[in-house]
């Protein structure tokens, strides 16, 4: 089992049960999928970068991710329908777990400067976006090897149904936010 897994059954659900007096034991919130997106606009042309692209959010993911298409021509970005404008990796299960603990307790504190994560990025219903401006936080991409340095965005879906609920379990899976 996920070292996070085993925190989440052991500490995290008790410790939400006592702070918000759930009845049942259905109702405590989890994590239920990560979904990390990689825009990659400036490939629409250059197919090897794509590729490169798509092998990296492998490498960090641990899935192979899909590669996602325009749905609509926009004559203002130079892109047509049908054109390769991203990669997308849905995370669940062990993966999800192992990935979050990567997240929190390896990746995050190797940005520079880092003071923590905003707490701003809920968005009404249990669910957080966290954008990242570099892959190269990610110890498992080798400096030497990346052509460009590209963000990714990870949105934590949760079944909980106030962000209140969310912040409070992300925290205590380990997430750093600021301190208000």
């Amino acid at each position: 089992m996920a070292r996070l897994k085993d925190k989440y059954l052991s500490e995290v659900v008790p410790a939400l049960q006592q702070r918000f007096a759930y009845k049942n034991i259905n109702e405590i919130p989890k994590l239920e999928k990560i979904i990390i997106n990689m825009g990659l606009g400036d490939c629409k042309d250059n197919a090897k970068a794509l590729e490169t692209a798509v092998n990296e959010l492998a490498t960090i993911s641990g899935q192979k991710p899909i590669v996602t298409k325009a749905k609509k021509s926009i004559a203002n970005f130079k892109v047509r329908a049908g054109q390769n404008v991203g990669a997308c990796v849905t995370l669940r299960g062990e993966r999800m777990y192992e990935f979050t603990d990567k997240l929190v307790s390896i990746v995050l504190p190797r940005v520079r400067d880092f003071r923590g994560v905003s707490s701003k990025a809920f968005d009404g219903r249990g669910n957080y976006a966290l954008g990242v401006k570099e892959q190269l936080i990610f110890p498992e991409i080798e400096y030497d090897k990346v052509d460009k340095i590209r963000g990714m965005e990870m949105i934590f879906v949760t079944s909980a149904k106030t962000d209140e609920e969310a912040k409070e379990l992300l925290r205590l899976l380990g997430m750093p936010f600021q301190q208000a």
